[in-house]
């Protein structure tokens, strides 16, 4: 569906009070055209009506005209370089930002990233949240997955003991 109708159909969304639909548009649009201001902008006033200024913040962020309570919620929420990168959903270059604040911002981010991470970083690759501070959490969670599976398997290996147990019972 081209842009335009898209967004004729957030603002009817939002006349008839289908925030959360509306939201969801939005969202769609930034990750179709993450470098389109206009829609980062739109999308911050959506979080706006849900009273969620850290989200508002998120997507204001590359916006000379921030809020800087919005700016703090959002700094605070997604508190370290790599959890911001990834959060603002940019791609591609820097220059590809309609305003040199944005670049200037995005550099800025990126920098701060590689920084981090003691390596270099791009947009097209950000790295996971927990990486900077040596706490892959990809790692724990596939720890978890293994517990879990084996946790299953035990309870299937006693679960067929029981019932094999049983079956003896019942023919002695």
């Amino acid at each position: 569906m081209p842009l335009r109708d898209t967004l004729a159909r957030v603002d009817a969304d939002l006349a008839a009070g289908r925030v959360p639909v509306a939201r969801q548009r939005l969202r769609g649009l930034v990750s179709s055209f993450p470098d389109d201001l206009a829609l980062r902008r739109r999308l911050a006033e959506v979080y706006r009506l849900y009273g969620d200024p850290a989200e508002a913040g998120r997507w204001m962020y590359l916006d000379e005209d921030r809020d800087a309570a919005e700016t703090a919620a959002f700094e605070a929420r997604y508190d370290t370089a790599p959890r911001r990168m990834r959060a603002l959903a940019w791609q591609g270059p820097e220059s590809l930002a309609g305003t040199a604040f944005a670049r200037e911002r995005l550099a800025a981010v990126r920098a701060e990233c590689s920084e981090a991470m003691g390596r270099p970083v791009d947009w097209d690759a950000p790295p996971s949240a927990g990486a900077a501070d040596g706490r892959d959490k990809s790692a724990f969670r596939d720890f978890l997955t293994g517990v879990r599976f084996l946790a299953v398997i035990l309870a299937v290996v006693v679960f067929f003991a029981i019932w094999v147990n049983g079956l003896v019972a019942l023919f002695e």
